[in-house]
């Protein structure tokens, strides 16, 4: 069973784009958006060194960006 949660913000294109290539894949995720959640921006900067959003968390592995590629990849 694959795990993924994506954290994002209410305005990020890239953001809507990644929920929409997951949903067209029938890929289920969890969402975070880290504006409501300052706390968990902050740890995701103490995890990746980046700020900014989608950031993916797949199985453990942590990818920065729209990244469609990547994430596949991930999950196989």
């Amino acid at each position: 069973m694959n795990s993924i949660t994506i954290y994002t913000t209410t305005r990020c294109p890239y953001c809507v784009m990644l929920k929409n290539f997951l949903t067209n894949q029938n890929i289920p995720f969890k969402e975070v958006n880290v504006e409501k959640n300052p706390e968990i921006m902050q740890k995701l900067v103490q995890t990746t060194g980046q700020m900014g959003v989608p950031q993916s968390e797949v199985n453990g592995k942590w990818i920065v960006g729209y990244d469609p590629t990547a994430i596949m990849h991930a999950l196989n």
